[in-house]
Protein backbone atom coordinates (compact mmCIF):
# COMPACT_ATOMS: atom_id res chain seq x y z
CA UNK A 1 0.00 0.00 0.00
CA UNK A 2 1.73 3.48 -0.82
CA UNK A 3 1.68 5.86 1.56
CA UNK A 4 -0.24 9.09 1.44
CA UNK A 5 1.88 12.09 2.51
CA UNK A 6 0.18 15.39 3.35
CA UNK A 7 0.72 18.77 4.98
CA UNK A 8 -1.09 21.43 7.02
CA UNK A 9 -3.04 23.40 5.19
CA UNK A 10 -3.62 27.85 5.65
CA UNK A 11 -7.73 26.31 5.63
CA UNK A 12 -8.55 24.97 9.24
CA UNK A 13 -9.78 21.19 8.62
CA UNK A 14 -7.91 20.72 5.40
CA UNK A 15 -5.17 19.18 4.64
CA UNK A 16 -2.93 19.76 1.73
CA UNK A 17 -1.92 16.58 -0.29
CA UNK A 18 1.90 16.73 -1.52
CA UNK A 19 1.47 14.25 -4.55
CA UNK A 20 -1.55 15.80 -5.77
CA UNK A 21 -0.93 19.27 -4.86
CA UNK A 22 -4.18 20.08 -3.96
CA UNK A 23 -6.51 20.28 -0.43
CA UNK A 24 -8.74 17.98 1.07
CA UNK A 25 -10.54 18.19 4.15
CA UNK A 26 -9.54 15.74 7.37
CA UNK A 27 -11.76 12.49 7.06
CA UNK A 28 -14.10 12.79 9.56
CA UNK A 29 -13.58 11.50 12.73
CA UNK A 30 -9.76 11.38 12.08
CA UNK A 31 -7.62 12.35 14.79
CA UNK A 32 -3.58 13.58 14.46
CA UNK A 33 -0.74 10.92 16.32
CA UNK A 34 2.24 13.26 16.79
CA UNK A 35 5.35 11.28 16.17
CA UNK A 36 7.14 10.08 19.02
CA UNK A 37 5.59 6.60 20.28
CA UNK A 38 7.05 4.71 17.33
CA UNK A 39 4.96 1.06 18.67
CA UNK A 40 2.05 3.19 18.60
CA UNK A 41 2.13 4.29 14.99
CA UNK A 42 3.19 1.29 13.96
CA UNK A 43 0.34 -0.04 15.09
CA UNK A 44 -2.55 2.66 13.77
CA UNK A 45 -0.49 2.38 10.46
CA UNK A 46 -1.26 -1.64 10.59
CA UNK A 47 -5.17 -0.89 9.96
CA UNK A 48 -4.48 0.36 6.35
CA UNK A 49 -5.93 3.83 6.79
CA UNK A 50 -3.73 6.68 7.64
CA UNK A 51 -1.99 9.64 6.04
CA UNK A 52 1.46 10.62 6.85
CA UNK A 53 2.42 14.71 7.92
CA UNK A 54 5.35 15.63 6.77
CA UNK A 55 7.36 19.29 6.74
CA UNK A 56 9.98 19.48 4.44
CA UNK A 57 13.66 20.89 5.63
CA UNK A 58 15.98 21.38 2.98
CA UNK A 59 13.78 19.50 0.26
CA UNK A 60 13.74 16.70 2.39
CA UNK A 61 10.58 15.32 4.18
CA UNK A 62 10.35 14.86 7.90
CA UNK A 63 7.41 13.07 9.11
CA UNK A 64 5.65 14.96 12.19
CA UNK A 65 2.55 12.11 12.54
CA UNK A 66 0.25 10.27 10.98
CA UNK A 67 -3.95 11.17 11.05
CA UNK A 68 -5.89 7.85 11.26
CA UNK A 69 -9.42 7.03 12.63
CA UNK A 70 -9.60 8.32 16.00
CA UNK A 71 -10.97 5.56 17.14
CA UNK A 72 -8.39 3.51 15.73
CA UNK A 73 -5.73 5.55 17.81
CA UNK A 74 -7.33 5.29 21.34
CA UNK A 75 -8.35 1.50 21.34
CA UNK A 76 -4.23 0.96 20.13
CA UNK A 77 -3.23 3.56 22.94
CA UNK A 78 -4.79 1.66 25.62
CA UNK A 79 -3.73 -1.65 24.03
CA UNK A 80 -0.38 -0.88 24.44
CA UNK A 81 -0.96 0.79 27.74
CA UNK A 82 -2.40 -2.14 29.56
CA UNK A 83 1.00 -4.32 27.42
CA UNK A 84 3.62 -2.03 28.69
CA UNK A 85 2.63 -2.32 32.33
CA UNK A 86 3.21 -5.69 32.07
CA UNK A 87 6.27 -7.57 34.25
CA UNK A 88 6.65 -9.80 30.73
CA UNK A 89 6.72 -6.42 28.69
CA UNK A 90 9.44 -4.59 31.55
CA UNK A 91 11.46 -7.74 31.29
CA UNK A 92 11.74 -8.16 27.51
CA UNK A 93 12.34 -3.52 27.26
CA UNK A 94 15.17 -4.43 30.12
CA UNK A 95 16.77 -6.85 27.93
CA UNK A 96 16.67 -4.52 24.86
CA UNK A 97 18.41 -1.95 26.20
CA UNK A 98 20.79 -4.04 27.34
CA UNK A 99 21.29 -5.35 24.15
CA UNK A 100 21.47 -2.03 22.26
CA UNK A 101 24.14 -0.41 25.08
CA UNK A 102 26.22 -3.28 24.18
CA UNK A 103 26.07 -3.04 20.66
CA UNK A 104 26.73 0.97 20.85
CA UNK A 105 29.66 0.23 23.25
CA UNK A 106 31.22 -2.14 20.64
CA UNK A 107 30.69 -0.31 17.71
CA UNK A 108 32.51 2.98 19.61
CA UNK A 109 35.82 0.56 19.96
CA UNK A 110 35.52 -0.31 16.61
CA UNK A 111 34.70 2.92 15.19
CA UNK A 112 38.19 4.24 17.63
CA UNK A 113 40.61 1.54 16.46
CA UNK A 114 38.92 2.66 12.52
CA UNK A 115 40.20 6.15 13.82
CA UNK A 116 43.53 4.99 14.76
CA UNK A 117 44.10 2.83 11.97
CA UNK A 118 43.10 5.67 9.01
CA UNK A 119 45.31 8.10 11.01
CA UNK A 120 48.45 5.97 11.03
CA UNK A 121 50.19 8.31 13.16
CA UNK A 122 54.76 7.98 13.14
CA UNK A 123 55.35 5.53 17.15
CA UNK A 124 55.95 8.89 18.63
CA UNK A 125 52.53 10.62 18.52
CA UNK A 126 50.66 7.26 18.82
CA UNK A 127 49.36 9.19 21.67
CA UNK A 128 48.05 11.55 19.74
CA UNK A 129 46.06 9.39 17.64
CA UNK A 130 44.60 7.26 20.81
CA UNK A 131 43.47 10.92 22.17
CA UNK A 132 42.00 12.06 19.01
CA UNK A 133 40.32 8.88 18.56
CA UNK A 134 38.33 9.46 21.88
CA UNK A 135 37.04 12.69 21.12
CA UNK A 136 36.19 12.33 17.08
CA UNK A 137 34.21 8.94 18.23
CA UNK A 138 32.44 10.98 21.74
CA UNK A 139 31.42 13.66 19.22
CA UNK A 140 30.26 11.41 15.78
CA UNK A 141 29.34 7.74 17.85
CA UNK A 142 25.72 8.88 19.49
CA UNK A 143 22.78 7.11 18.37
CA UNK A 144 20.51 10.17 16.74
CA UNK A 145 24.17 12.02 16.45
CA UNK A 146 23.25 12.63 12.61
CA UNK A 147 26.40 12.19 11.94
CA UNK A 148 28.67 10.34 9.03
CA UNK A 149 29.66 8.22 11.87
CA UNK A 150 26.13 6.61 12.08
CA UNK A 151 25.96 5.83 8.19
CA UNK A 152 25.36 2.67 6.87
CA UNK A 153 26.00 3.34 3.30
CA UNK A 154 29.69 3.42 3.40
CA UNK A 155 32.28 1.13 4.81
CA UNK A 156 33.83 1.91 8.39
CA UNK A 157 36.73 3.04 6.94
CA UNK A 158 35.51 5.84 4.57
CA UNK A 159 33.26 6.98 7.88
CA UNK A 160 36.16 7.79 10.25
CA UNK A 161 37.98 9.55 7.73
CA UNK A 162 35.03 11.84 6.65
CA UNK A 163 34.45 11.95 10.88
CA UNK A 164 38.27 12.87 11.90
CA UNK A 165 37.85 15.19 9.11
CA UNK A 166 35.13 16.58 10.06
CA UNK A 167 36.36 17.16 13.39
CA UNK A 168 39.33 19.20 12.16
CA UNK A 169 37.24 21.47 9.98
CA UNK A 170 34.91 22.41 13.29
CA UNK A 171 37.96 22.20 15.91
CA UNK A 172 40.94 23.32 13.89
CA UNK A 173 39.84 26.32 11.68
CA UNK A 174 36.93 29.36 11.88
CA UNK A 175 34.75 27.62 10.04
CA UNK A 176 32.27 27.83 11.86
CA UNK A 177 32.74 31.96 12.46
CA UNK A 178 33.34 32.19 8.70
CA UNK A 179 30.47 33.49 6.53
CA UNK A 180 29.63 31.31 3.71
CA UNK A 181 27.57 32.05 0.31
CA UNK A 182 24.60 29.78 0.81
CA UNK A 183 24.86 29.36 -2.74
CA UNK A 184 26.76 28.77 -6.34
CA UNK A 185 28.78 25.85 -4.21
CA UNK A 186 30.69 28.37 -2.03
CA UNK A 187 30.11 25.90 0.89
CA UNK A 188 31.57 22.97 -0.80
CA UNK A 189 34.29 24.78 -1.55
CA UNK A 190 35.31 26.00 1.22
CA UNK A 191 35.13 22.67 2.67
CA UNK A 192 37.29 21.24 0.40
CA UNK A 193 40.22 23.86 0.81
CA UNK A 194 40.14 22.68 4.67
CA UNK A 195 39.93 18.64 3.80
CA UNK A 196 42.99 19.64 2.38
CA UNK A 197 44.65 21.72 5.11
CA UNK A 198 43.59 19.08 7.78
CA UNK A 199 45.11 16.13 5.15
CA UNK A 200 48.79 18.17 5.63
CA UNK A 201 48.63 18.29 9.09
CA UNK A 202 47.49 14.25 9.20
CA UNK A 203 50.70 13.99 6.97
CA UNK A 204 53.29 15.65 9.32
CA UNK A 205 52.57 13.03 12.25
CA UNK A 206 52.23 10.45 9.68
CA UNK A 207 55.58 11.07 8.22
CA UNK A 208 57.13 11.69 11.85
CA UNK A 209 58.19 15.50 11.09
CA UNK A 210 59.00 17.62 14.34
CA UNK A 211 55.64 18.92 15.16
CA UNK A 212 55.53 22.13 16.77
CA UNK A 213 52.91 21.24 19.38
CA UNK A 214 52.77 25.03 20.35
CA UNK A 215 51.83 26.02 16.98
CA UNK A 216 50.18 23.20 15.34
CA UNK A 217 46.10 23.69 15.60
CA UNK A 218 45.08 20.12 16.10
CA UNK A 219 47.57 19.58 18.76
CA UNK A 220 46.45 22.45 20.69
CA UNK A 221 42.90 21.24 19.90
CA UNK A 222 43.79 18.00 21.70
CA UNK A 223 45.26 19.96 24.46
CA UNK A 224 41.98 21.93 24.83
CA UNK A 225 40.02 19.06 25.31
CA UNK A 226 42.36 17.67 27.52
CA UNK A 227 42.43 20.22 29.90
CA UNK A 228 38.55 20.52 29.90
CA UNK A 229 38.50 17.06 30.61
CA UNK A 230 40.43 17.16 33.45
CA UNK A 231 39.16 20.45 35.02
CA UNK A 232 35.95 18.69 34.81
CA UNK A 233 36.69 15.52 36.92
CA UNK A 234 38.68 17.76 39.20
CA UNK A 235 35.26 19.29 39.89
CA UNK A 236 33.15 17.18 40.05
CA UNK A 237 35.86 15.05 42.56
CA UNK A 238 35.40 18.29 44.53
CA UNK A 239 31.74 18.17 44.65
CA UNK A 240 31.74 14.64 45.50
CA UNK A 241 33.55 15.19 48.88
CA UNK A 242 32.09 15.47 51.50
CA UNK A 243 32.50 18.57 53.72
CA UNK A 244 34.91 18.41 57.04
CA UNK A 245 32.54 18.04 59.61
CA UNK A 246 29.47 16.71 57.52
CA UNK A 247 29.13 12.19 56.56
CA UNK A 248 27.89 11.85 53.34
CA UNK A 249 24.43 11.53 54.62
CA UNK A 250 24.24 15.24 55.53
CA UNK A 251 24.42 14.60 59.33
CA UNK A 252 27.55 16.67 60.79
CA UNK A 253 29.97 14.53 62.25
CA UNK A 254 31.14 14.63 66.41
CA UNK A 255 35.19 14.48 65.91
CA UNK A 256 35.17 14.31 69.25
CA UNK A 257 33.38 11.26 70.24
CA UNK A 258 35.14 8.25 70.85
Amino acid sequence: MEEIFVQLSWNPGYLYLVRDKKEVPIPKGWDFLPSGDSGLTRRVKSHGKYWVQVRFYRNHPQAMGVWAPADVIASERQALEEERSTKAYQKKLDAGRQYRAKKQADYVEEFKRAVVEFLDFAPRWQYLAEELAVLVAEHSTPVGSGTVARTSTIPIEQRAEAAVIAWMRHQTTNYDRRYIDRFAGERHDVRRELAEEARAILKEYRRDYDVKLSRCPLAKAIARHRKAKEKSSSTAAVEDKPKKGVSRGGKRENFFEE
